[in-house]
């Protein structure tokens, strides 16, 4: 699979299809290389990653992630296996356990013991993949797992092909890089964006974001380990935090976020820009922001 330096994280769900349709073609001629969707209480991760790839030439679709509480293994390895035949080496699967919240009260399971869900789950997958009875995919197919701690990391390192890691500074992704090790694990970390120079209103509009996140504890521990405060925690975010997980200013700042990130060992960031409206497409922000991504090498 060849990637280049920069993807797109999208949020798709509040869209119909033909506007997404024509989002993900036009960012294929930007000259993105991938384009990431997550699995809440949207779209089904699967289907929505089979209509990116039939409305693209050569974009990778990456899943940031699919939940492993939303399909046993059996149905995770023959998703990927189908679409990895159809497009080769254009799907990237990221696997992850998700947050007690969305899996217990959105889906009905019990959040227990994550680690060890997660190396069960990929057992199964590899039973699965023995028993498969459809035609199969060209090469194997990448698997990553969503990780943050340094144990999932190292399950990462010893089970996948690498790491995709969300609401992450570059500090993180160079402890990231020293537990993966080997250069040959993918390491993809997403970067929120703000394309704003006023201090106050890049901040609301990134604090908006960060929030969200600040009631989930598997965010929350990872940043109390990167020697955030229960003070930087609280109340939405204080600057310093806001300020470390979203780059905000011109295109320059960001650029020189996403390097860091590349700088830090990074193989591939996928940059998911922020605005004002929530319900919109940052499509004039990809645009802007494109020649200047495009240029990292």
């Amino acid at each position: 699979m060849e990637l280049s330096r920069v993807g797109v994280w999208a949020r798709f769900d509040r869209q119909p299809a033909e506007a997404v349709r024509q989002a993900v073609a036009e960012l294929e001629d930007l000259g993105y290389g991938s384009v990431w969707v997550g699995e809440s209480v949207g779209r089904e991760a699967f289907s929505q990653a089979a209509l990116l790839l039939s409305w693209t030439r050569r974009l990778v679709v990456g899943l940031g992630v699919a939940q492993i509480w939303a399909r046993d293994a059996m149905a995770m390895l023959a998703g990927q296996a189908t679409l990895a035949e159809a497009h080769p080496d254009r799907f990237l699967l990221g696997l992850g356990v998700s947050h007690r919240r969305t899996v217990e009260e959105a889906r009905g399971h019990a959040y227990t013991r994550p680690l060890e869900a997660m190396r069960d789950y990929l057992d199964g997958m590899d039973r699965a993949a023995d028993i498969y009875r459809a035609v199969p995919p060209p090469t194997r197919p990448p698997r990553l797992l969503a990780a943050l701690g340094p144990r999932m990391l190292a399950l990462a390192r010893e089970r996948a092909d690498g790491a995709h890691t969300y609401l992450v500074p570059p500090e993180h992704t160079a402890q990231a890089r020293e537990i993966l090790a080997p250069r040959s694990r993918l390491l993809i970390p997403e970067q929120a964006v703000v394309l704003e120079t006023d201090p106050h209103a890049a901040r609301r509009i990134a604090r908006q974001h960060v929030a969200f996140y600040l009631g989930l504890p598997n965010y929350v521990n990872n940043l109390r380990r990167l020697g955030f405060t229960e003070d930087d925690v609280a109340n939405g975010g204080s600057d310093r935090l806001v300020d470390a997980i979203v780059a905000w200013g011109g295109v320059d700042a960001i650029v020189q976020r996403v390097r860091a990130h590349l700088d830090a060992g990074a193989d591939h960031v996928a940059v998911q820009v922020l605005t004002a409206d929530e319900k919109e497409l940052p499509r004039r922000e990809w645009r802007e922001l494109a020649p200047a991504l495009m240029s990292l090498g």
